[in-house]
């Protein structure tokens, strides 16, 4: 099962919104075939894999990280019949699939069919590999994860909004490569006139070669007010831009965004803002799985207000900024009592470069 879950990590940034999966076919002792989901459309790693073992998988065991499928609500066929087919005495699953339309199904198939079947090796393991797979179908939005860059003290811009770069390169690149595995990146319209960011994905040291795999941009603009030389704007062939805005918009801006090829999408307010609960069950419904969150203080108090939020990731340089007028990486208003704030659960540590990076779940 080991040797399962790192195949199907091999998918990491292809498979949304399917899952990751990998298998792995034994037969006495041996290992006679292995397979992994790429990408949605493809074959599936229990198909891949018992198409290598070929013959050979009668009598075998084949050992895969998710419930096999047995439902034609997709554009694949059903793994269930393709496994009773090869003639296997045994399925090993690592954990249930949460989609209901398999959830148990496919164990059950299985075992009606007489063979053996197990579920629950390396659960744990499987379900922390297709965690925000495992989200979206719980709870119809994407997992979301808050990123930031910030001082020793909290601060993420001095006091007169200069922010490149506090942290260092070995960070940025570690940032560009955790953009090329999810599915989106948010951040807000202040940010954008702010410091102009591109919000894609680059290669090398030097970050200057696009990823061959691009994020959804989305920038939350209740006014439209995103220049149109933004460079989240630029590059709409490789890297797509929604600008998530309400019905107060200006009709004439909206016109000449949507020319550009931006998708414009019009959402409830909340407090005369973009409604982020009803954004993030519409990026829900696209098939986001995961979103990565880049705002400013303002954007990221909004998501943790909301309760949006279900991992921090914060990058923290040895500097110390001080003063009351430099720019928190939370904004809004603090709580009056401490029983006010937000607990970090299952905190971790480690360094990139001499950055500390500490992460956790809320």
């Amino acid at each position: 099962m080991t040797l399962a879950l790192r195949l199907a990590a091999k998918g990491q940034g292809t498979t949304s919104p399917n899952p990751m999966v990998g298998a792995v076919v034994v037969r006495e002792g041996r290992i006679i075939g292995r397979g992994f989901h790429l990408r949605p459309g493809t074959l599936h790693a229990e198909i891949l894999a018992l198409r290598q073992a070929g013959k050979r998988a009668q009598g075998a065991t084949l050992y895969v990280t998710l419930e096999p499928c047995c439902h034609l609500k997709k554009r694949t066929p059903p793994c269930v019949p393709e496994i009773l087919r090869s003639r296997v005495r045994r399925v090993v699953i690592a954990m249930q699939d949460p989609n209901p339309s398999v959830k148990g199904k496919g164990a059950a198939a299985l075992r009606r069919a007489g063979l053996s079947v197990t579920v629950g090796v390396a659960r744990s393991e499987a379900e922390k590999l297709n965690k925000s797979y495992c989200h979206w179908m719980k709870t119809g939005r994407p997992y979301v994860t808050l990123k930031t860059g910030m001082t020793l003290d909290g601060k993420m811009a001095t006091a007169t909004g200069e922010s490149r770069w506090i942290t260092g390169a070995s960070s940025r690149r570690e940032v560009h490569q955790f953009r090329c595995c999810v599915d989106a990146v948010l951040i807000g319209v202040e940010t954008v006139l702010a410091d102009d960011p591109s919000l894609t994905a680059r290669t090398g040291p030097r970050l200057e070669k696009l990823a061959s795999r691009q994020p959804l941009r989305i920038v939350v603009d209740s006014r439209l007010r995103t220049p149109f030389k933004a460079q989240v704007l630029t590059q709409q062939g490789k890297a797509k831009t929604i600008i998530a805005t309400t019905a107060a918009a200006p009709a004439a801006q909206r016109s000449v965004l949507q020319e550009k090829g931006v998708e414009i999408l019009t959402l409830p307010t909340r407090q005369n803002r973009v409604s982020l609960p009803a954004l993030l069950k519409q990026l829900g419904r696209r098939g986001i799985t995961s979103l990565l969150v880049e705002g400013g203080s303002e954007v990221n108090a909004a998501m943790l207000k909301a309760k949006l939020v279900d991992r921090i990731r914060l990058y923290m340089a040895p500097l110390l900024l001080g003063g009351q007028n430099a720019k928190s990486v939370i904004g809004g208003e603090s709580p009056a009592r401490l029983a006010g704030a937000i607990e970090v659960r299952h905190v971790v540590t480690r360094f990139v470069g001499n950055d500390v990076v500490v992460e956790g779940d809320l």
